[in-house]
């Protein structure tokens, strides 16, 4: 299976398909072995007490690509605040991954997907192409999420 972004154009409105790879446990080896080293767009889940993934990072990539971002994302060494520290030192880690080539088209799928999770404030701007987004994501396994 192919993993990454395709869009549909019409006009002033854009259609977004994400097919996500699958999710796997966040351990070096399986990072090297398994992510490319491309742009794309990532998520990284926690596992909590009661078995629930719990959404750490959405966020793209371009310069290093995706195994180096993800790698550094999920290593408890390099984490930028405690709470994150205690997170990855501590907890289960997984991710997932969608490449994708364009620089557009990844500010507008994370805007979508930021501005579904954090309504409130989601922290960056889509491209600006498009007065509509809509997004529809396929992947391997079932994800139930909580936030």
């Amino acid at each position: 299976m192919d993993y990454g972004i395709t869009a549909r154009e019409k006009g002033e409105e854009v259609h977004y398909f994400v097919s996500w790879s699958p999710l796997s446990v966040a351990e070096r080896w399986t990072i090297n072995a398994k992510v490319p080293s491309v742009a794309g767009i990532y998520e990284i889940y926690w596992m909590d007490d009661h078995e629930h993934l719990r959404l750490l990072s959405v966020g793209m990539t371009h310069y290093g690509g995706l195994r180096t971002e993800i790698r550094r994302l999920t290593d408890s060494e390099l984490a930028g605040d405690k709470k994150a520290k205690q997170i990855l030192e501590n907890e289960e880690i997984w991710f997932r991954y969608a490449p994708s080539n364009s620089a557009p088209v990844m500010a507008d799928v994370i805007w979508f997907f930021r501005k579904t999770y954090f309504p409130e404030n989601p922290g960056v701007e889509h491209s600006g192409r498009f007065t509509k987004i809509f997004l529809n994501e396929s992947a391997p396994n079932k994800l139930i999420w909580v936030p």
